[in-house]
Parts: structure tokens; sequence; C-alpha cells
């Protein structure tokens, strides 16, 4: 019997959702997925950027009970040490949690100029100014950290948390057809094939619920 349970809303448009279920994959921790309706008043408010304080992704593992992805990642890296969800060098662990938190607290442009939507595509997307310099910024981590520790991942040949963090990010620029730098585009190109983002992309795209609100035509 599964020990761990991970509340999450819509696969396909839920960002958050997918970074918690991956840092429990990174962590190896077995979880069942329990899955809120689009019309439970927290999985809306996550997914329409309606409220500050969202409580989906949530983990209840060993009766303890943990929401918010940044929080949950520190939960796992406090139980599954082991695993590596932070790189071994504590300068380098010290900068995957700076980055692991502006993903977590910034980029608000890039969230709503881009909304997570697996199913979509749209290519040759205007992106405008203000997402612009949150695409910039982001691009700006990835080249620095992939110089820094040598690819193909954020802190080298393992993924951490910190690529748990910004794989939707892949994912965005990818649904918009964002433009990348060489780098940008090798770094996205290893995300994408990460088996357990592929079960999830697959899994969404079986996911029957629409929000009327996050379909709009761009």
């Amino acid at each position: 019997m599964t020990a761990a349970t991970l509340t999450i809303s819509s696969r396909n448009y839920s960002s958050w959702s997918l970074r918690g279920w991956l840092l429990c994959v990174l962590a190896g921790l077995e979880v069942e997925e329990h899955m809120l309706s689009v019309d439970d008043p927290s999985a809306r408010a996550e997914l329409l950027l309606l409220s500050p304080s969202f409580l989906v992704p949530r983990l209840t593992h060993d009766g303890i009970t943990v929401w918010d992805t940044l929080a949950i990642a520190a939960y796992l890296d406090e139980i599954r040490p082991q695993a590596g969800l932070l790189p071994k060098d504590a300068a380098a662990r010290a900068h995957c949690r700076a980055i692991c938190g502006e993903m977590h607290s910034g980029f608000a442009n890039l969230r709503s100029a881009l909304p997570m939507n697996l199913k979509a595509h749209y290519p040759g997307f205007k992106v405008w100014a203000g997402a612009q310099a949150d695409i910039d910024r982001v691009t700006e981590i990835w080249r620095e950290c992939l110089a820094s520790h040598g690819g193909p991942y954020l802190f080298g040949k393992t993924l951490t948390m910190a690529d748990a963090m910004y794989a939707p990010v892949c994912l965005r620029f990818l649904t918009y057809d964002v433009p990348l730098d060489p780098a940008s585009q090798a770094y996205c190109k290893a995300i994408s094939a990460w088996p357990a983002l592929k079960r999830w992309i697959e899994a969404a795209k079986t996911e029957p619920e629409e929000l009327e609100e996050l379909d709009a035509e761009f």
C-alpha cells in the first residue's frame, strides 16, 4: 500500500502539480495521485492564478501534510537526502536553492502570458515585452548553470530539484514556439527526453476536463 498521496489539479494546465510530481519521482517516493476537479475552488484558483497561496500540489506522507512546491522539495530532500535533489557541492546547493526560489516567486508575466497547455501548440506566437524579459532571465539562468556545471542538466549530469522546477518552462517554450539560443534549446531537448516527463505528458493528453478560460486562442 502506498504511504504517500499527492493531490494535484490538471495535468494539462498545472505547472505546479507537474513540479510536485517530478520532485517525488526524483526522490524515489511512490505516490498515489489524487486529482481535484477543475470545479474545486483550490484547483481553479491555482490554474487561473487567482490566489497568491495555492493548496495544490499537496503531499501527504506518513501522517504529514505539506503543500507549496518549494516546501515539498525541502521536505523530500530531508527525508530522502540520498536522492540528490540538491547538488553535493555547497556552493552549487546554494545556487540551486536560489534559482528554485526565483522560479517559485518570480516570472509572473511569463506565467500569465504563456500559461501551460500541453495539448496546444501556437506556432509563431507573439510574445509581449513583459514576458520576453522573463524569458530572457530564465535563459540567462540556464546558460549560467550549463556553462558552470557542463550540462546536460542545470547542475551537471544528474537531475536535481532545479530541473523539476524549470521543466514546465521548457514545455511552455515548446507550446508557444519561443525562439531560444542553442544552449537553451539543448537543455529543453534534454528535459523533454526525461521519461517521467514523457509519462506526465501522455497522461495529460488523455485528460478529459478543460477550463475554457485557459483554452482560449491566443
